[in-house]
């Protein structure tokens, strides 16, 4: 007998037999159990979670020769016939070959016989979303009430490319990706089974490159043993896989905590030996710099999946957090642009001689001396002298005559104190006897300038009178005066015009769409307290049914407009009793709402009936669709509808696969609202 995959031989057959997907087993087992089937199922997930395993469960439950079960006995002979691939009322179609509504066609046309050998005839359509939007509308009859004796099974790995229709024809279960823990842990039971030797690490790196998928994990496994000789051990694996030692890892961490670059390098070039992927060394040590975050914050949550946990808590204890949080943000940036550099060795060498350098000034093993000395213009600066900082100048204000051996100094209103730096020795200064520096002459501080109130968008700003110095000293030096604060110029304290926020030259301003009642005439004409700015209506918990879907069918038939046409529009029929109408308003819209207004409506409503009614109208918020609703819902289904239509175009599709186009969905309208634009 030829040999048999472990991904097909480890197949579940039952639903205990599953690894993982609890929340949709629990509703399918109970569906079951209880006779609530649903004649449509779709299965969203990625590869290998177990959507047609669960398919074929679900044709095993149905047609058991012991009954509609959720425990299937596996030994009759549909059981095994479905085990085995050649139950006749099973019928697996591949959609990704059978895309053309011809192949729908000729499928639907079977749907009218009978099942042959079982309970019913199960319909599992694979990849799905590969079907033409034609055979999409063909199916869509058959799939909304198919005979009873039929049950439809979908799945596919892309649910946004399916149709809204199909999708609410559906019980629609998303499958979850497997957790590397939930990968391990089958495996140990299947190589168990299997008598295969195996080390844990080995395990834990299949999961990690499964990356959610069991199927994925279960064909490493086979390759993992062919590779080992019948044994799964961690240096095969992470030979086989091209996986980085995580011992070279920590060396290269261990270097960076030393800040010894020689180490460092020495630490590249022994990886550089194995030739490895140098955007995967990066990963490897952000996944390390991970463990290390998450074990300075709860030690006990760190794992032992790759036998580090030691070395893990030991990183953690000697590297400071804010260092960890710089490499792991260092390493993020690093991963991002190092495609862009012209030797991946040398970008990854950057990389870390950036961290090296840059790290966070307040460590314990930073450097403290500056790497040259900083350049200071000696005409206007004493080398023997304390250089102060002074804080920048918002207006001039009037100074004291300076002291002869005393440089005149600006005093700002409000003076705040900068620390001193120490004097700085140039080395093309000779050295000279300190000099002593005289007290500068109290400057009198004039009283503090008015706050001028910056109002933005002023059409014709008045003019800002000045503040006058009050003793003015002649032949005193004089500092140019400030541009007033209303001219285009101005800029906060402390912010260059470089610095200056860009106008944003993407923004558009959008119209808001509203409802065409025709009452803006009679709105401009009317005299209002205050104006009334309508709002787009929120949606209705409940459709419309009965005497509200009544009031929706007669309100364009009214002969009505303006506040009274809104008001009208925002109501919902709540009771009639003879001649006597009650409505229910939304207090929202109580605003515009009055006597006059209800009598308007009566009129219109006796006008358009032919007979004399009675009209109440509660301010209560209808738990119906109001026309208002209608009508704004139909515009966001027309919104949405045009949208698809964009984004569903092969030209529009072509132009940004080629060209990097996008397209902006704020500039979509529809074809009904442009043409009433035109009007």
């Amino acid at each position: 007998m030829s040999y048999q995959v472990l991904a097909r031989k480890w197949r579940p057959r039952s639903f205990r037999e599953m690894v993982g997907q609890t929340h949709v087993l629990k509703a399918l087992i109970n569906a079951l159990d209880n006779q609530r089937l649903h004649h449509a199922y779709l299965f969203t997930g990625t590869r290998g979670v177990g959507k047609t395993t669960i398919a074929r469960i679900i044709a095993k439950c149905v047609n058991c020769e012991t009954g509609i079960t959720s425990t299937p006995c596996g030994t009759c002979s549909v059981c095994r016939e479905i085990d085995e691939g050649r139950f006749v009322d099973l019928i697996e179609i591949d959609a990704a070959s059978r895309t053309k509504v011809e192949d729908t066609r000729e499928l639907l046309d079977n749907v009218q016989y009978a099942p042959s050998r079982g309970r019913f005839k199960v319909y599992l359509i694979d990849e799905v979303h590969m079907l033409s939007s034609h055979s999409f509308n063909a199916l869509l009859k058959t799939l909304e009430e198919p005979p009873p004796y039929v049950k439809f099974i979908l799945a596919t790995t892309d649910p946004q490319k399916l149709p809204a229709t199909i999708l609410s024809r559906c019980l629609q279960f998303s499958l979850k990706n497997m957790t590397p823990e939930r990968v391990v842990e089958h495996l140990s039971h299947v190589l168990g089974a299997e008598n295969v030797p195996f080390e844990d690490d080995a395990l834990w790196l299949l999961g990690r490159a499964a990356d959610g998928s069991m199927r994925d994990a279960m064909s490493l496994t086979d390759q993992a043993i062919a590779f080992g000789e019948g044994k799964v051990l961690a240096a095969d694996v992470r030979a086989m896989l091209g996986s980085l030692d995580h011992g070279q890892v920590y060396g290269v961490l261990q270097a960076l905590l030393e800040g010894d670059a020689r180490a460092l390098l020495e630490a590249v070039r022994q990886l550089a030996e194995q030739g490895p992927d140098w955007n995967g060394v990066l990963a490897e040590m952000l996944n390390v710099l991970h463990r290390v975050a998450i074990a300075q914050a709860l030690p006990e949550a760190v794992d032992n999946g790759q036998g580090d946990r030691d070395r893990v808590l030991a990183l953690a204890g000697s590297l400071p957090a804010e260092d960890v949080q710089f490499y792991y943000q260092m390493g993020l940036i690093g991963r991002r642009d190092l495609p862009l550099a012209p030797d991946l060795r040398g970008g990854f060498e950057m990389v870390l001689l950036r961290m090296l350098a840059f790290r966070p000034a307040d460590s314990a093993d930073a450097p403290r001396q500056l790497l040259k000395t900083p350049g200071i213009n000696q005409a206007t600066v004493d080398s023997t002298r304390t250089v102060a900082a002074v804080a920048p100048v918002a207006a001039p204000l009037p100074v004291a005559a300076p002291a002869p051996s005393v440089t005149p100094v600006v005093a700002p209103a409000p003076v705040v104190a900068a620390p001193a730096v120490e004097a700085v020795d140039l080395p093309w200064n000779e050295p000279a006897a300190p000099t002593p520096v005289a007290e500068p002459v109290p400057v009198p501080q004039p009283a503090p300038a008015p706050i001028l109130e910056v109002v933005a968008e002023q059409p014709e700003p008045a003019p800002i009178a000045m503040p006058t110095p009050a003793s003015p000293v002649p032949d005193a030096p004089q500092q140019p005066v400030s541009a007033p604060a209303d001219e285009a110029s101005y800029s906060p304290a402390g912010m260059e015009r470089d610095d200056e926020p860009p106008l944003d030259d993407d923004y558009y301003d959008v119209d808001i769409d509203s409802a065409n009642y025709g009452y803006l005439d009679e709105l401009a004409s009317e005299t209002v307290a205050e104006p009334v700015v309508e709002q787009a209506p929120e949606p209705a918990s409940q459709p419309a049914t009965g005497l509200a879907l009544q009031w929706l069918e007669l309100f364009p038939k009214l002969p009505i407009s303006g506040m009274t046409g809104s008001i009208a529009a925002n109501c919902s029929l709540i009771a009639v009793e003879g001649d006597h109408w009650l409505l229910h308003l939304d207090p929202a819209h109580s605003a515009l709402f009055n006597a006059t207004q209800q009598r308007r409506l009566n009129e219109a409503l006796n006008q358009c009936l032919g007979r004399t009614l009675t009209l109440s109208i509660e301010l209560i918020r209808p738990e119906q669709e109001t026309p208002a609703q209608a009508a704004s819902r139909k515009r966001a289904d027309r919104q949405r509808e045009a949208e698809e239509s964009i984004h569903a175009d092969p030209f529009i599709q072509q132009m940004m696969k080629q060209f990097g186009a996008i397209i902006r969905d704020d500039t979509i309208e529809p074809v009904d609202a442009l043409a009433s634009q035109s009007e």
